[in-house]
């Protein structure tokens, strides 16, 4: 007995997760709806709807977006391949005999339903989901599933009780060809990371020193570089630092690597963030999970605060308790110094800028500006460089 398209995919079983997305979930419908033979009326209405949602998803073409939401998709067949485990071979078979309906289904453009150029129009192409799917399962270590598939960079949330990650829609896009000097900064952090990225043994690194410089940038940059490879951030603030045992356990399963961020990190000494931090850092039972590392930055070398009270307290031990305080940072396997530029380096990277933005002035007034411009900015800095030739820039264009 003859099957047709729409009964099948009414019939998914592995990628049943499919109807919760509303743009596939309208075109199942229409699909439905034409092989019924309903009125025309009927049929134009939904046509009509699944058009308006593919248009608002930001598409056109069917095939790419399907494509991309199956590819994505977590399933039982992801979820056994993310644990290295075999795939059951009837549930491959089940997966691949949908993938051969949702390839058919996702090379149907709009003229398979109207010719009428009175109708919104879309298009569609035919495609190798089945191959595509199985390539995706063999290197799932690099392209993830779900929300790792689709996004780089994540914050974290608690509700009702539970960690959630909210993956952020635009990311900063630095990369390296975006920062100037620091090289050598830039590639410790990157050197530690391919370490992650090669299953080895990588070290949580505190990249600290003057603002400006450029530590927060070095780690998206680091990100932005090497999320193909299977690389993620996710943010966490220091009110969150609790969560952070919990949150590396649920880590711990995933296939891909990840970067922990805390950006500006520092404590009053007997925060209950600082116990928090310094388990993870010593690696209790819980705490390390061998695809994830800690980067966190800094303006202060010690990322304890200490005050004059704290050195003259009554507390027989102080010299002890002082001592653990301010030697958080030495928990961190790797500490990377950013300082601000020297005059010669602060030159190089303005005179770097002036040629990336193609600033038209002559060198010895472009060097004079920039100083006075770092002078009102309380010091050189390669953040304050970019500030003054941004400013330049825009009043050359005028």
């Amino acid at each position: 007995m003859s099957i047709s398209l729409g009964q099948r995919l009414r019939e998914l079983a592995v990628f049943a997760g499919l109807r919760e997305d509303p743009v596939i979930d309208a075109f199942f419908n229409l699909i439905g709806s034409s092989e019924r033979q309903e009125s025309m009326e009927s049929v134009r209405g939904r046509f009509c709807y699944f058009a308006g949602k593919l248009y608002a998803a930001g598409y056109t073409d069917w095939t790419d977006y399907l494509r991309h939401k199956v590819l994505c998709m977590p399933t039982c067949c992801s979820d056994f391949a993310s644990q290295d485990h075999e795939i059951p071979s009837y549930m491959l078979d089940a997966a691949m005999n949908e993938l051969a309906s949702l390839a058919q289904a996702g090379s149907l453009n709009s003229e398979f339903f109207f010719d009428d150029s009175t109708m919104p129009a879309f298009s569609a192409h035919e495609c190798d989901l089945q191959g595509d799917y199985l390539n995706r399962l063999m290197h799932v270590s690099e392209y993830g599933f779900g929300i790792f598939a689709e996004y780089r960079m994540f914050r974290v949330e608690q509700l009702d009780g539970e960690i959630r990650l909210k993956p952020i829609a635009h990311p900063d896009p630095v990369t390296f060809n975006d920062l100037y000097g620091y090289q050598s900064q830039h590639e410790e952090v990157i050197d530690n990371s391919m370490v992650l990225l090669n299953n080895q043994t990588a070290s949580n690194i505190l990249l600290y020193g003057d603002a400006g410089t450029g530590k927060s940038a070095t780690v998206k940059a680091t990100v932005n570089l090497l999320y193909p490879q299977g690389l993620r951030l996710i943010e966490v603030r220091k009110n969150q630092l609790e969560l952070l045992p919990e949150l590396l356990e649920e880590l711990s399963v995933n296939p891909l690597k990840f970067i922990i961020f805390i950006d500006d990190l520092s404590f009053q000494e007997n925060d209950d963030e600082f116990s928090a931090l310094k388990a993870v850092l010593e690696g209790t039972v819980s705490a390390r999970s061998q695809n994830v590392v800690i980067y966190a930055t800094s303006n202060r070398r010690h990322i304890v605060r200490e005050t004059f009270s704290d050195r003259g307290g009554d507390d027989v031990h102080r010299n002890d308790t002082m001592q653990e305080t301010i030697s958080l940072s030495d928990r961190f396997g790797m500490r990377i110094l950013f300082e601000k530029p020297s005059i010669q380096e602060y030159r190089n990277i303005v005179l770097q800028l002036a040629k990336a933005y193609k600033i038209d002035m002559d060198e010895d007034r472009l060097m004079l500006k920039a100083e006075q411009f770092a002078l009102r900015k309380s010091g050189r800095s390669a953040r304050a460089a970019r500030q003054f030739i941004e400013q330049l820039a825009v009043r050359q264009e005028k």
